[in-house]
């Protein structure tokens, strides 16, 4: 057999509750624009709360990690692929129970969807969201030992440099633009991962999340809070990367990539 490698695209998209969105069309959204792979964050929903249509889309197996709290978290993924080995969570109670990873194994690459936490409501909050992000390094350093390609996506609810944000300056003391979240990002990317939009794209000033409450997304006063990440193992396989703000639905648009395995 020949070694033919295939274009995978790959979308990631806070939803913002699948069951809200699930009324907005968009399993004929998925079915025409029909992605590889589809990671999602906040489905805000325990699976048998869902339609059979939600859950067995024609062409994906279909795979969720729901927070023990009702209408909370959830991350799901979409796969055209079946996985070798799927988990969900990294193995630690305090972070799983809240339902905000899903991990999928195939014999040359790993796909990872996160939802990281939200550091805004309090101290005790920013405090779990930090910790998450060490404890998601601790998982991504045994992973690599494997030696296979790594795709990280999702809501990572921060922006990395000050181009990742309408607004900079009044964002520097609030959660989500904060020195010590930002600095986690860089620390990630010394653990030998690329952020593959910035990567591509240098100086493009392109947000994926917009505040409902002060209508931020028709003027475009957005954040960049959701990536994709993806080791050196992976930057050659790296076509495109891109954000997909015309998609209507939820406060956050989706991203993706593409990626040549």
């Amino acid at each position: 057999m020949k070694n033919n490698h295939h274009k995978y695209t790959l979308f990631s998209w806070n939803v913002n509750g699948i069951r809200a969105i699930e009324k907005k069309g968009f399993i004929e959204w998925l079915n025409k624009e029909n992605p590889d792979f589809l990671c999602l964050q906040e489905t805000k929903a325990h699976p048998e709360q869902l339609s059979k249509d939600l859950i067995e889309v024609k062409g994906y197996t279909s795979y969720w990690n729901q927070a023990e709290k009702k209408g909370y978290s959830g991350v799901a993924v979409y796969a055209g692929i079946k996985p070798d080995n799927v988990e969900f969570g990294f193995g630690n109670k305090i972070f799983d129970q809240e339902g905000r990873v899903l991990i999928l194994e195939y014999e040359s690459f790993f796909l990872i969807n996160v939802y990281f936490p939200n550091g805004n409501s309090s101290g005790e909050r920013l405090k779990f969201k930090l910790d998450f992000y060490l404890e998601f390094f601790k998982y991504i350093q045994k992973i690599k030992k494997k030696q296979k390609k790594i795709i990280i996506c999702g809501d990572l609810n921060t922006a990395h440099n000050e181009i990742d944000l309408a607004r900079p300056k009044e964002n520097s003391k609030n959660s989500g633009f904060l020195p010590e979240e930002r600095a986690l990002i860089d620390q990630f990317i010394d653990l030998g991962f690329i952020d593959s939009f910035r990567f591509l794209h240098k100086d493009t000033a392109a947000y994926s999340w917009w505040d409902y409450k002060t209508r931020a997304r028709q003027r475009d006063v957005g954040w960049r809070l959701d990536y994709f990440f993806i080791n050196d193992l992976a930057k050659e396989a790296l076509i495109d990367a891109f954000i997909l703000k015309d998609v209507l639905g939820s406060d956050h648009c989706p991203v993706g990539i593409t990626l040549k395995i």
